[in-house]
């Protein structure tokens, strides 16, 4: 069993394809986009590689992958959480505890040569991008930009001395569990808004590059004093928008505006994952890009992948507008069920709101820290 560092195209192909062989014939993964995943260790294309660093390994035991790690300094994180970590992502491995030790160790002794004095994780690289290693809820695949894991991966990384740090959840309904009676509430509180000066629209996708400055600003406003987060720059901003851009929906987004000031924003995005799971080892071509070109009609469910207010607008029932109109552009689609996530599990007040559309919490993500 050995330690490779990936630094060079061929090992970095096998890094992001270990994990289509390590779940093969598990019914509930589905294969990352190849091209979307090259692109996150490629500096001139990812925006977060131009202030902080990744580097990934593999394990291999007699030429054959058994496992992968990538270890990273998030500089803004330290910067302005005030805490000395670094972090691991992209972690696969087979169910042996001596490989998921390498691993980890490897990792570990990568932050520390640097200077951090712990360790986080799994994000991906960031909690901007995916996060979370699955706790509970294994018994359905994961909605578009979520994670997967099998069970087995809890035991290798607790035995290896990481503690909970916090938990990220996901929430989910039918059509059948929707309480219909909000929903036509819903249209009575979007006109109390509008007498406030409050008025809720829809973001086009095609308008969605120009709009990103003023949706950033209040994405980081909105969620500055949440857990963990760190503020994006314009151009990972952008980047987020631009791989958005691409599944978004013209019903599913919406921004609030007062005095022509945006104040909240709501997105959803289709399932995809429904049709990547058809998609062998991630790969658009040759036959890739037409099932997702020709199958999207058939997806039946929808995730609720972001939504915020800034601190001053809330408790005005913004939220509530946002949550009846993506439900109400979903069903009117078919959307059959819809995932809210992920939510923190310190934040009651969004805990709240979502439960009282008869969302129920169905997966559970964590966040693991270990000192180093």
């Amino acid at each position: 069993l050995e330690i490779l560092k990936v630094d060079s195209k061929r090992l970095l192909k096998r890094f992001i394809d270990f994990p289509h062989d390590l779940h093969k014939g598990d019914p509930s993964y589905v294969p990352e986009l190849f091209i979307a995943q090259k692109e996150l260790f490629d500096k001139k294309k990812y925006p977060f590689l131009e202030h902080s660093d990744v580097q990934p390994f593999l394990a291999v035991r007699n030429g054959k992958v058994v496992g992968r790690i990538a270890a990273v300094h998030n500089k803004p994180h330290v910067e302005k959480i005030k805490e000395n970590v670094g972090f691991f992502g992209f972690f696969d491995v087979e169910n042996k505890q001596e490989t998921a030790d390498l691993l980890l160790k490897t990792a570990e002794d990568w932050c520390r040569d640097r200077g951090l004095e712990g360790i986080m994780g799994p994000a991906n690289p960031s909690l901007n991008e995916t996060a979370g290693l699955l706790v509970e809820g294994f018994d359905s695949p994961p909605m578009v930009m979520m994670t997967y894991n099998p069970k087995y991966y809890q035991g290798l990384v607790e035995s290896r001395g990481y503690e909970k740090k916090m938990d990220l959840l996901a929430y989910y309904s039918t059509s059948k569990d929707i309480d219909q009676r909000l929903l036509d509430l819903s249209d009575k509180f979007e006109e109390r808004l509008k007498k406030k000066g409050v008025t809720i629209t829809k973001i086009k996708p095609k308008n969605l590059m120009q709009e990103a400055a003023k949706i950033r600003e209040v994405y980081n406003s909105a969620w500055d004093e949440n857990w963990g987060f760190v503020k994006t720059t314009d151009k990972e901003f952008e980047h987020i928008a631009e791989s958005l851009k691409m599944i978004l929906d013209e019903d599913y987004g919406y921004v609030a505006e007062c005095d022509g000031k945006y104040v909240g924003f709501a997105v959803a995005v289709p399932d995809i994952n429904q049709i990547l799971q058809k998609i062998p080892r991630g790969r658009l071509l040759p036959f890739g890009i037409i099932k997702l070109l020709t199958q999207r009609k058939k997806i039946d469910k929808f995730r609720i992948i972001t939504l915020g207010v800034i601190d001053e607008y809330r408790k005005m029932g913004i939220e509530g507008v946002f949550y009846a109109k993506l439900i109400k552009a979903g069903l009117s689609k078919g959307i059959k069920g819809a995932e809210a996530s992920w939510i923190l599990e310190n934040n009651p007040m969004m805990r709240r709101g979502i439960e009282k559309l008869n969302m129920r919490e169905y997966k559970r993500y964590r966040i693991y820290k270990k000192d180093i």
